[in-house]
């Protein structure tokens, strides 16, 4: 009797998505430095432990700072950092939020932004001003918060009152501004210089001024900044030094210029307190 010879069968699946990894259309880009995109991280990371998947992309890497571009030019969006964007809809959110509104965008829910104020408070007198210029004031700056009732509890709660504002510490003058952003790169030892003297003689005149800096670390903070970013123009790599040239310690460098990058926003947030631009 002939043996039967039994065949097996195997079926092949047809649906491909059971055999290959589908791609996470959640995008989060984040940078360097970037205060609200380190708050953003355990967000992040807690939705991604629930299920999600979300995409962490650093935009000092080329190919993200592209696709970044490509995206907002797509969707015909502006928006800085940490900026939450689904690539497949379009539907991102702004900023930082609140994990539960993160999880919301996720269920494909529609973010709206988060209310803004009308503008920027009205800038105190100076120092020395007269009761009238103070009296003045008040009265604006009791309109610009009326103004701004639409804004949530917590902004409403962080607003100082216009009389701890009088009665805090002003300078008697706008201070000298020193070379900034694209500037900076192009500036001379000798105007960070002459800055600095124009700087300490603004010291000198508003000593009553709690936590002033260093006028001679914060030159060199800068130079050393300015020394940076031109040879990030001249297209010198990280850890790469040319011929001839000391070795850089790179953890040294690396604080140093958070310690600069955290002086120009100090600088900033100064410029922009006593309304300079």
């Amino acid at each position: 009797m002939a043996k039967e010879e039994v065949l097996e069968v195997v079926e092949e699946p047809t649906n491909t998505e059971d055999i290959e990894e589908e791609l996470s259309p959640w995008y989060v880009f984040c940078s360097t430095g970037c205060g609200f995109c380190k708050k953003a991280e355990p967000v992040v990371e807690e939705l991604n432990n629930e299920g999600y998947d979300i995409l962490t992309l650093d935009l000092s890497e080329p190919d993200n700072a592209k696709l970044n571009q490509e995206l907002k030019t797509e969707y015909g969006v502006q928006c800085g950092t940490p900026w939450f964007i689904n690539a497949e809809t379009g539907k991102g959110v702004c900023g930082y939020r609140e994990k539960d509104v993160i999880k919301q965008w996720l269920d494909g829910e529609d973010i709206p932004e988060p209310p803004k104020p009308t503008g920027p408070p009205p800038r105190p007198p100076f120092h020395g001003a007269t009761n009238k210029e103070e009296i003045a004031w008040k009265k604006e700056y009791k309109k610009w918060v009326k103004d701004n009732k639409h804004m949530p509890d917590n902004w409403q709660k962080q607003q100082k009152s216009a009389s701890e504002i009088i009665d805090a510490p002003r300078p008697k003058s706008d201070p000298p501004k020193p070379p900034m952003g694209p500037q900076m790169a192009q500036a001379t030892d000798e105007s960070f210089d002459k800055w600095g003297e124009e700087y300490k003689k603004w010291q000198e005149e508003n000593k009553h001024l709690p936590n002033l800096q260093p006028v001679d670390q914060m030159v060199q903070n800068m130079k050393n900044r300015r020394d940076q970013m031109a040879a990030q123009q001249a297209g010198i790599q990280p850890g790469v030094r040319a011929p001839g040239t000391p070795a850089v310690d790179n953890t040294k460098l690396n604080t140093l210029d958070a310690k600069v990058q955290a002086l120009e926003v100090k600088i900033d947030k100064l410029m922009s307190h006593f309304g300079v631009k």
